[in-house]
């Protein structure tokens, strides 16, 4: 559900031969991380404004600043501004892909394409490329567990068969388009440790790759 497209998540049926299914990322609206996470909220490639008003630090979309709402057009904002709507959680330069991942319940990913304007925050005429982890400042939270969207897919999200061998996150809660027919009850680092209970596998990456998803 990409800011960019997230860690895929793919994920095979523990019953039927081990059918591998392959994650799919998802539009905006719907949220996963760089290369693109099974039903996390979808986010697109961003580019800051020109210019910005001095005085929210050295960095663009620094830890802990905010940015307006909008995801193909956006600047940043005082955090105590109206037009203020979600907050920096993580940054990090270069792309999703090769960098660090973002946070378990991160909202939505911006992307930031290199530019170099006339003026910027620290002078030297540059804003790298990177891209920012962040967090809405009001709920709902589509990267909380069984939120429904999101970056990643953690441990409490839910999916459901896309048919061809793909699955997508949906909310937990049944008040997306479609009903969750599977949820993510453990994260284990080989799927010999997941419960009897498992029907389908999710790759997660991380430390613990693979999440163990039961029927709903």
């Amino acid at each position: 559900m990409h800011v960019g497209n997230g860690w895929g998540a793919f994920a095979v049926l523990a019953a039927a031969g081990a059918v591998l299914l392959t994650g799919c990322q998802s539009a905006p609206g719907g949220g996963a991380e760089e290369d693109g996470r099974v039903g996390g909220q979808g986010t697109a490639a961003v580019s800051p404004a020109p210019a910005r008003p001095s005085g929210y630090g050295a960095v663009f979309l620094a830890v802990d600043e905010c940015s307006s709402f909008g995801r193909t057009s956006f600047t940043e904002v005082s955090c105590t501004s109206e037009r203020a709507a979600a907050r920096v959680v993580a940054r990090h330069d270069g792309t999703v892909r090769d960098g660090p991942r973002c946070p378990a319940t991160t909202d939505f990913v911006l992307h930031i394409s290199e530019q170099r304007p006339s003026s910027d925050e620290d002078g030297d005429g540059a804003v790298p490329r990177g891209y920012a982890c962040m967090r809405h400042l009001q709920p709902p939270h589509p990267g909380d567990p069984g939120g429904g969207g999101g970056p990643r897919t953690i441990v409490g999200d839910c999916v459901y068969d896309l048919g061809d061998g793909k699955v997508r996150e949906t909310a937990c809660d049944g008040s997306g388009k479609r009903k969750p027919q599977f949820e993510v009850t453990k994260a284990v680092d080989d799927r010999s440790e997941c419960p009897a209970s498992t029907a389908l596998y999710v790759r997660l990456g991380g430390t613990t790759p693979v999440g163990c998803a039961r029927p709903v």
